[in-house]
C-alpha cells in the first residue's frame, strides 16, 4: 500500500488514482499509532507543528483572489504527512525516516476556465520534506508554509504565514494573516467521524486568513489580494467501512461570517448523524452546527470529461433555524484533481439571505470519495 501510494509521477504522466479515500482514512495498520479518543486541550503555537504520533496528518490551505482588474483566481495548497511505522525515534542515518509526505497544488483560473492541479511525493529524510514547530515550518521541495506566532493575546493560535510553490510556468508567492482566532472544531476541537471509538480527528481552522502577494499563471504574473482559509487535521482513523466520503463546504461571506459544514456521505444513501460545522461571527465568536441544523439540496451536477465521474455542481445550503438561505455555485466547472487521490476542490461563489439581508460571498467546497461509474 505505501509503495503505490508514494510512487511519482512525471509531469506528463497522469496518475491512476491508486486509493480511495475511505481506504487511506479507515483504520486499516493503525497498530501503534495514537488515536483521537477523547477532548484534549489545545496549545498555540505548538499545535500548529507535526504530531508524528498519528498516522495521518494535514495542513489545508485555500483561497480565493483576485488581481488590481477584478480576474478571480482560487488556488490550493496542502501538505500531508503520514506515519509508515508508529516510532518516530531517531536513527543514524539522515535518509532513515517513518514519515512520508505528499503535496498537492492547485489553481484556478476563472477568466480561462482553466484548472492546473500537480501533486508530489517524498519521504521525510534528508531534508526533503518535513515539518518542523520552531519554526513553524511545512515544506515538500520547494513547496512550503512557513508560519510566525503572532503573540497577540487577543487572538489565540494567529500566524503570519508564507505559502511559496513553483511548478514550471505556476506560481504562487502568497502572505497570509490571520485576523480571528483558532477555531476548534467539533468538541472544542475533537470531531468524532461515526460512533467507532478512535474514528475522530483532532481539527482546528483559521478562518479568515487576509492574502496578498503573486500568483503566476503559464508564465503571466498577477498581483492579487483576497481570502484564504486554513484547516488542520491530524487522526490514524476517521471513515468506517459503512462511510464513502464527504462534501466540505467552507463559506467566508461579506457580513465578515464564515460557515463551515462537512457532509459525511454514506454508502446506502441515508443522512449521517455526525455531519457537523460551526457559524464564526464577526467578532470571531462561534456556534456548533450538528447534522439537524443544515440542509443541503443539489441543485445542479457536472460529469468529468476525464473521470467520467457526476459531481455536484450547485446547492441550496439553508440554516432554516438562523434563516440562512444561501446558494453555492462553482466559479468554473473542472476543478477535479485527478491525482493519487482523485477528488473535486473547487472556488465557489455565495448569494442569498441571512434574515431579511442580501449576502453574498466566496467558498471552497470538497467533494471526496465519488468513484466512477459501473
Amino acid at each position: 500500500m505505501v509503495y503505490a501510494l508514494f510512487q511519482t509521477y512525471t509531469d506528463e504522466e497522469t496518475a491512476e488514482p491508486s486509493m480511495g479515500v475511505g481506504e487511506f482514512l479507515g483504520d486499516s495498520n493503525a497498530e501503534g499509532f495514537k488515536q483521537a479518543l477523547e477532548p484534549r486541550t489545545f496549545h498555540f503555537p505548538a499545535d500548529h507543528g507535526p504530531h508524528p504520533g498519528y498516522k495521518n496528518e494535514w495542513w489545508y490551505f485555500t483561497g480565493n483572489l483576485a488581481d488590481e482588474s477584478g480576474r478571480r483566481f482560487g488556488y490550493e495548497l496542502t501538505l500531508f504527512r503520514f506515519g509508515l511505522k508508529p516510532s518516530d525515534s531517531k536513527r543514524e542515518s539522515r535518509w532513515s525516516t517513518h514519515q512520508a509526505y505528499m503535496a498537492h497544488f492547485a489553481i484556478t483560473d476563472v477568466a480561462s476556465k482553466e484548472f492546473y492541479a500537480w501533486e508530489r511525493f517524498s519521504r521525510g529524510g534528508a531534508g526533503l520534506a518535513g515539518a518542523t514547530t520552531q519554526p513553524i515550518r511545512v515544506w515538500l521541495d520547494n513547496w512550503s508554509i512557513n508560519g510566525e506566532n503572532k503573540n497577540d493575546d487577543s487572538c489565540r493560535g494567529c500566524l503570519s504565514m508564507q505559502l511559496e510553490a513553483t511548478q514550471n510556468d505556476f506560481a504562487i508567492d502568497l502572505t497570509l494573516d490571520s485576523i480571528k482566532s483558532v477555531v476548534l472544531q467539533g468538541d472544542n476541537g475533537f470531531s468524532q467521524k461515526n460512533e467507532t471509538p478512535g474514528n475522530a480527528s483532532y481539527y482546528y481552522s483559521l478562518t479568515r486568513l487576509v492574502t496578498s502577494g503573486a500568483l503566476v499563471v503559464d508564465g503571466k504574473r498577477f498581483k492579487v489580494t483576497g481570502n484564504s482559509w486554513l484547516d488542520r487535521e491530524w487522526s490514524t482513523s476517521a471513515l468506517d467501512r459503512t462511510q464513502s466520503g464527504w462534501d466540505w463546504f467552507a463559506l467566508q461571506l461579506s457580513d465578515d461570517r464564515e460557515i463551515m459544514f462537512y457532509r459525511l456521505r454514506r454508502k446506502d444513501g441515508s443522512d449521517d448523524p455526525f455531519n457537523q460545522g460551526v457559524i464564526v461571527a464577526g467578532n470571531g465568536t462561534t456556534e456548533m452546527l450538528k447534522a439537524k441544523d443544515v440542509e443541503i439540496e443539489e441543485l445542479d451536477f457536472w460529469r468529468s470529461k476525464q473521470s467520467s465521474i457526476r459531481y455536484p455542481s450547485k446547492w441550496r445550503f439553508t440554516i432554516p433555524g438562523k434563516a440562512i438561505d444561501l446558494t453555492i455555485s462553482p466559479l468554473i466547472n473542472n476543478q477535479e484533481l485527478n491525482l493519487a487521490f482523485r477528488y473535486w476542490e473547487g472556488a465557489c461563489k455565495v448569494t442569498g439571505t441571512i434574515g431579511n439581508i442580501e449576502v453574498k460571498g466566496y467558498a471552497y467546497v470538497e467533494l471526496a470519495g465519488y468513484n466512477k461509474p459501473k
